[in-house]
């Protein structure tokens, strides 16, 4: 089985399938997004023609936002699939906000969490959207709790509880905005319709995978990843190879080539992060190269199917430029290869 070169194929990074965010983002499932503009080019760079004024267009009419889900962490997803996609995972983000702010000495009451969630509606409805200063500054006046620790509390709290979203596009900034005024109403989905809709996304966009793999991904218990895998069972091929069981949705494509591919990846990148076990693109001993033990992602060099560096740009009187550590001496790979990713990558910010 050539893992590489499947994923590559399935999550569009060969031969790219898709034009539009939306269409990416949706058959994505959900796209890592805690570093905000880079989020951007890992949508861009998955697209048939990448231009970040394609994916801001999409963010700003509300096709795709960027919210906490599944882990949680931030992450883009289609607008169709916002409310079930919270409202399966909003269990597992509550309880992970209420631990962190316990561990920081924070005990908030659930009166106060409805406070903040009525403050949010009063300063944000009209179709307002907000930085978090921004809110920050309504919340001081308000009398209300305004540090830093609270305020992520209260908007990832709201955002459980389909109150907030993200708002329309500031620049580099994300914003806040009311849910009921900025995503479409959706019919409810049964829990067993929202995994079985989370385990297609996941097993078409990133196949190979096996069990461990998805739950780390979408944060589901043992139970309800098995479950989920159940429900789909039809519509999946089974491999077992290397002594473990593997996935791939009969939608996937097959067929492809990973010679003279290289890649650009932003730091937090699907290709990475998500999966539990990424020895089969990046060797255990470069781990540390690519990302740390508390979570830290870098950008890295994919280079026919492997991760074999890191890269960096620094813009230096408006022009771009790239600086490059391989993890091995020998490994470095053709400069036309790099000179091509790297004009992808100017094309993608200008234009």
């Amino acid at each position: 089985m050539n893992i590489p070169a499947l994923r590559l194929l399935n999550q569009q990074l060969l031969n790219p399938q898709f034009r539009t965010p939306k269409e990416l983002v949706s058959w994505m499932g959900a796209v890592q997004a805690q570093d905000y503009t880079m989020a951007k080019w890992a949508v861009g760079m998955r697209l048939k023609k990448a231009a970040l004024q394609f994916i801001e267009k999409a963010l700003h009419e509300g096709e795709i936002f960027r919210i906490h889900v599944m882990r949680p962490t931030w992450h883009l997803v289609a607008a169709e699939d916002v409310r079930w996609m919270l409202k399966l995972s909003a269990p597992r983000i509550r309880q992970a906000n209420d631990s962190y702010a316990k561990g920081y000495g924070l005990e908030i009451a659930e009166s106060l969490y409805a406070k903040s969630n009525d403050l949010l509606e009063k300063i944000l409805c009209g179709g307002r959207s907000m930085t978090k200063p921004e809110i920050t500054e309504f919340f001081n006046e308000a009398g209300m709790p305004a540090d830093k620790f609270h305020m992520t509390r209260f908007l990832e709290r709201a955002e459980t509880e389909g109150v907030v979203c993200s708002g329309h596009i500031r620049g580099r900034q994300h914003t806040y905005a009311l849910l009921e005024e900025r995503v479409p109403y959706m019919p409810d989905l049964t829990k067993e319709e929202s995994l079985a809709r989370l385990a297609k996304s996941y097993f078409r966009s990133h196949a190979p995978a096996v069990l461990q793999d998805f739950i780390w991904w979408s944060g589901l218990s043992v139970t309800d990843a098995k479950d989920a895998i159940a429900l789909i069972d039809t519509e999946l091929v089974k491999e077992q190879w290397r002594e473990r069981l593997w996935y791939v949705h009969d939608s996937c494509r097959r067929s492809g080539t990973v010679s003279g591919n290289l890649h650009l990846l932003p730091p937090y990148d699907e290709l990475l992060l998500g999966y539990k076990d990424r020895s089969d693109v990046l060797p255990k001993e470069y781990y540390r190269r690519a990302f740390t033990n508390n979570g830290l992602f870098y950008p890295v060099v994919l280079h026919e199917g492997q991760i074999i560096g890191n890269w960096n740009k620094v813009e230096k009187k408006k022009i771009l430029e790239f600086s490059y550590s391989f993890f091995q001496d020998k490994i470095s790979p053709d400069e036309n290869l790099l000179s091509r990713a790297q004009q992808k990558y100017i094309q993608f910010i200008r234009g």
